[in-house]
């Protein structure tokens, strides 16, 4: 399969392209070459191939979110799509890596590595709908629970897959990635909370790394909030609650939520986020990025202006193909 050449309006100054990874050279839109990513980065590590049975996993995905997977809807969440998925698993891959060379392998050990691909890969699949879904007409609605319905899905998936084993353990982690329960709350085996403080960083670390996370949050995010009912909530006593009251006022709160998630990275999960600085051999290029974002975002807030969003979203999906 040939790609298209990258459309020059989705590249920046700076060389960057929209549909691509911090590194500006793995395509982020598609689950082939991030499979081949993170197969390398397992296999420089443990010097074994990459299990069959993630690489399939890998090729469902895909399926999924194309809605060319046996019994469920393709994506509908534009925020929430494979270009996001497969970032947090990349960064996972990464942070990985970055935690097998400054601790051991028997801190990150093969099982656990795959754990956490398998985890990355599904910690938002809790938003796909079911053909047969009588209960919500968007994928969207399920914000509040996706969590807990990614963990029931991998329960009957994994097993089917040959990853049975990973099933359990997977169900868990992912909350890492959630609020439905605080993370120090999470009830999980000591050795696989590492992989959880991981992965709860690389879903924070990549989706504010991405070259259009300001006008994703914009056009993409606000609208997932107002289905999910994030955006107005209704307390027990039946007074509503505006948290966001328009796409333009997310961007304005969005310094505010960095502090939080920086927090978040922090305390909750460890600081396991400086992993990543081995990996690239001293830098923390999602952290850098997602700086960036964040200090443009502060801008935009104190000038209240919107319109400085200029950067032109990649199609929400997969790249298209010649």
């Amino acid at each position: 399969m040939m790609h298209m050449q990258p459309d020059p309006f989705l590249i920046a100054a700076d060389g960057r392209h929209a549909t691509r990874d911090v590194t500006n050279q793995v395509d982020t839109t598609d689950p082939l070459p991030v499979s081949f990513e993170v197969a390398q980065i397992y296999e420089r590590l443990y010097r074994r191939e990459f299990p069959s049975g993630l690489l399939r996993v890998f090729a469902d995905i895909g399926r999924l979110y194309r809605g060319e997977f046996p019994g469920y809807h393709a994506c509908e969440t534009d925020y929430h799509d494979i270009q996001h998925i497969l970032e947090v698993t990349l960064a996972m891959a990464r942070l990985m890596d970055g935690c097998v060379r400054s601790t051991s392998p028997l801190v990150m050990n093969e099982r656990l590595f795959q754990l956490g691909t398998v985890s990355a890969l599904f910690h938002d699949i809790g938003y796909l709908r079911r053909l047969d879904d009588i209960e919500k007409r968007h994928g969207a609605e399920y914000t509040r629970t996706h969590v807990g319905r990614g963990a029931e899905f991998m329960s009957w998936y994994l097993p089917e897959v040959g990853l049975g084993e990973l099933a359990g353990p997977a169900a868990r982690i992912v909350h890492f990635t959630g609020y439905e329960v605080p993370v120090n709350s999470i009830n999980i085996d000591p050795q696989y909370r590492m992989v959880g403080n991981l992965l709860g960083s690389a879903d924070i670390l990549a989706q504010m790394a991405d070259r259009c996370y300001l006008e994703k949050c914009h056009d993409r995010l606000y609208p997932e909030f107002v289905l999910g009912g994030i955006a107005r909530q209704v307390d027990d006593k039946g007074e509503e609650k505006v948290v966001f009251e328009s796409p333009a006022d997310l961007i304005f709160k969005t310094p505010g939520f960095f502090n939080g998630a920086h927090k978040r990275l922090e305390q909750d999960l460890g600081g396991v986020y400086r992993f990543i600085d081995r990996h690239f051999e001293g830098q923390n290029l999602y952290y850098a990025f997602a700086r960036r974002n964040i200090d443009y975002a502060r801008t935009i807030a104190e000038a209240r202006d919107i319109s400085l969003l200029r950067r032109r979203l990649p199609d929400s999906g997969f790249a298209e193909a010649a």
